[in-house]
C-alpha cells in the first residue's frame, strides 16, 4: 500500500469515527439507542491534503518564486441512487485555478482521483480523471469542471438485521445496559465497519506534491 493510500485511509478512518461519534450517541432519556443508523449511501468527501495542487516551473525548487500553477478543488457535490442492488454515486465538483505568469494561451491539465474506501481501510476502486483548465492570453484565473462516479454493492453496504437491532433498540433509564455503548462490542463495531464505505475524490499527486501539501 503506498504512502498516498495510507494517508487517504487515515484521514477516512478518523472521518468515520468522528461520525460515530456525533451520529451514533446513545440517547437514554428519551428511551432509543443510537440516535441515527448510517444508510446504504456512502459518505463523500476530499482526503485532507489533496484538495489542492502546486505546479513549478523548475521540479524540485518550491519556494514561492517557482510556483507555476496553483489549483484548487471546490463546490464538491454527490447524489446518491440506491434504488438498485448497485448503489451508485455521482460525483461533481469544480477546480478553481491561478497562474503566476499571464502572458500568451494557454491549457494546464490535472489529473484527480474518485476511489471507494471500505471500513475506513480497503481501497476497493480507483478512477482516475483529468480537468484541463484554459487560460487565455493575460487571464489570471481558470476555472473547469470535473465529475465521476462510484458503485457500491447495496448488501455489503446494508447492516445485518442482527446488528441493526442491537444498534436501534430502545434503552430505559434505569436498565443495565441502559448507557452501554453497543459499538463498544467488537463484534458490532465490525460489522459496521464492513458496511461502511466511502466515496473520497482529490487530486492525483506525486510523492513531492503531497509532501508539499502536507508540510507546507
Amino acid at each position: 500500500m503506498t504512502a498516498r493510500f495510507r494517508l487517504i485511509s487515515a484521514v477516512a478512518l478518523a472521518a468515520a469515527l468522528a461520525g460515530c461519534k456525533t451520529k451514533g450517541d446513545i440517547v437514554v432519556d428519551e428511551g432509543v439507542g443510537i440516535s441515527a443508523v448510517r444508510g446504504v449511501c456512502p459518505s463523500v468527501g476530499v482526503p485532507n491534503n489533496t484538495g489542492d495542487v502546486t505546479l513549478f516551473r523548475t521540479p524540485g525548487d518550491t519556494t514561492a518564486g517557482n510556483i507555476d500553477v496553483v489549483a484548487a478543488m471546490t463546490n464538491v457535490r454527490s447524489t446518491c441512487n440506491d434504488s438498485g442492488e448497485k448503489v451508485y454515486t455521482a460525483v461533481t465538483f469544480d477546480v478553481l485555478a491561478r497562474r503566476s505568469d499571464t502572458r500568451g494561451a494557454r491549457a494546464v491539465t490535472v489529473p484527480y482521483f474518485v476511489t471507494v474506501l471500505r471500513g475506513g481501510r480497503a481501497v476497493i476502486t480507483k478512477r482516475i480523471g483529468q480537468v484541463t483548465l484554459n487560460f487565455s492570453d493575460g487571464q489570471e484565473r481558470a476555472q473547469a469542471s470535473g465529475q465521476g462516479g462510484a458503485y457500491v454493492d447495496k448488501a455489503e453496504a446494508s447492516l445485518p438485521a442482527d446488528i441493526r437491532e442491537r444498534l436501534i433498540r430502545k434503552r430505559h433509564a434505569g436498565k443495565e445496559d441502559a448507557a452501554v455503548d453497543p459499538l463498544s462490542d467488537p463484534a458490532v463495531k465490525a460489522a459496521v465497519a464492513r458496511a461502511t464505505f466511502d466515496v473520497l475524490v482529490g487530486f492525483q499527486l506525486s510523492q513531492e506534491q503531497l509532501v508539499y501539501n502536507a508540510t507546507r
